[in-house]
């Protein structure tokens, strides 16, 4: 598994794979296992071609601009409709990590500098909005022999999934600091908006349309706080936190939903895997003047105890992987009194594609959230119904609003990169960053992903 980078190595050092003009991100294999790996060889040759022709192919439909410079064999060429562009400067390393590793080569050539974008989430985005198609129908038929399975010690068991929590929330609290708000709050913020009501196959929902735009097309980095104060309040809200409410809370980020549940008068059992956020939520619940009101506790969902009449759990559920499902929302009814709310903010995707891609093993897995994976709104209202007294109600999607917050996250800590650097990263860890932060907006900005509040009241039994 490719971790994290280890601070207590040495300065980068320029790889053999570095464009002489470029800054070469250290790609040692000490703190980047296997990144400085080109794959070589018959099956290579073979694969980078077959993925030079779908790439090619694909990009005639597309409105993007892709740059590919001279090689010792070819030209340099331009592709595409035209719209954002994107620079392949080693065309041969490009196509070869693409052939090999799919959409993981294609991260992965990001990350070793092989091609670059300047408005990356852009580019990505015209990607997101075609994914299902871009390579062609009759190949997706063969997708389980080429695209690799997730490892099974990324399988979130009990024994297991602690270390994949720790794996990206134990990077460490100051880098977190650096470029969320002051809330710390590390998911979708609610910002000013018209609301929509539809009807689709799960039943009614409310959608927040794309958020009020700024001078700059957008909201500001100072609607952030304000945007996140909206989203925390009205999950406390739609599930009737207050006075004497009970709360346990499955994922305890660092402390902020707990905090304000207490402000309201409830007690709050809050849960994490991570060592570092328990810490900090700890710290920051006792300064707030509630530790009589909250407990922050090291604990697997899985292991809780007691009934409370209140269960919320804010982007939790998509570390939880897709065989726990059931398990997650079993807990969540064996928790709640009858007649008690459960509130979850979730990312979710289409069924179709949930569907298609559950056993896939993606560049995010490997070096962001091992052993994640998205749900869809179907599958979760399909398993309550079938294996709880769940029943889902309330709903709101709002992922144009998660772009938005992306967005924002990504400008925040590219403008403290030297700060980023200060704390033990290195510069391959800046792009792993900014790829992920882009590829993320790219997926919401093409409502290819989407994020909901999803509100379930467990039924009464007479």
């Amino acid at each position: 598994m490719t971790l994290a980078p280890d601070r207590r190595s040495s300065a980068p050092r320029a790889a053999d794979l570095a464009s002489p003009d470029l800054p070469g991100p250290d790609r040692g294999p000490g703190r980047w296992p296997g990144l400085d790996v080109v794959p070589t060889g018959l099956r290579a040759r073979v694969a980078s071609r077959l993925a030079r022709q779908i790439f090619t192919a694909a990009l005639r439909r597309l409105d993007v601009t892709v740059e590919l410079a001279a090689t010792a064999t070819r030209p340099a060429q331009t592709l595409g409709r035209g719209g954002p562009v994107a620079v392949v400067h080693r065309p041969e390393e490009f196509f070869a990590r693409i052939g090999s590793d799919g959409l993981i080569g294609f991260g992965e050539a990001y990350l070793t500098g092989a091609w670059e974008a300047e408005d990356l989430g852009g580019f990505l985005a015209v990607l997101a909005a075609e994914m299902a198609d871009l390579v062609p129908r009759p190949l997706q038929k063969l997708r389980a022999l080429y695209v690799a399975r997730p490892p099974a010690f990324h399988r979130n068991t009990e024994d297991q999934t602690r270390g994949n929590i720790a794996h990206h929330y134990d990077l460490s609290n100051d880098m977190f600091e650096l470029f969320l708000d002051p809330t710390l709050s590390y998911s979708s913020g609610l910002f000013e908006a018209r609301h929509t009501s539809a009807v689709d196959a799960v039943g009614p929902h409310r959608r927040a349309l794309a958020p009020r735009a700024g001078e700059d097309g957008g909201p500001a980095l100072a609607d952030l706080e304000p945007a996140q104060d909206r989203k925390l309040e009205r999950l406390l809200d739609v599930t009737g936190v207050g006075a004497g409410t009970r709360v346990l809370e499955i994922g305890s980020g660092w402390g902020e939903l707990a905090i304000r549940a207490a402000r309201r008068g409830a007690t709050v059992t809050t849960i994490t895997l991570s060592s570092e956020q328990q810490k900090l939520a700890r710290e920051r619940v006792a300064a707030a003047g509630f530790s009589d009101r909250v407990d922050v506790e090291l604990v697997d969902y899985r292991a809780v105890t007691g009934t409370y009449d209140v269960v919320l759990s804010v982007e939790m559920i998509e570390a939880v992987g897709w065989q726990y499902w059931r398990t997650y929302l079993e807990t969540i009814d064996r928790s709640l009194v009858p007649g008690g709310r459960a509130g979850i903010q979730a990312i979710t995707m289409p069924h179709d594609r949930m569907l298609a891609t559950r056993n896939t093993y993606t560049w995010v897995n490997k070096y962001i959230f091992p052993g994640g994976f998205l749900p869809s709104v179907q599958v979760l209202d399909e398993l309550s119904r079938e294996h709880t007294s769940l029943r889902l109600g309330d709903r709101l999607s709002m992922g144009r609003h998660y772009a938005e917050t992306l967005r924002l996250w990504d400008e925040t800590f590219a403008g403290r990169r030297e700060e980023v650097l200060a704390l033990g990263f290195d510069q391959t860890f800046l792009r792993m960053w900014h790829f992920y932060l882009e590829y993320s907006r790219a997926g919401f900005a093409a409502d290819y992903i989407d994020v909901n509040q999803l509100v379930w009241t467990k039924e009464q039994h007479l």
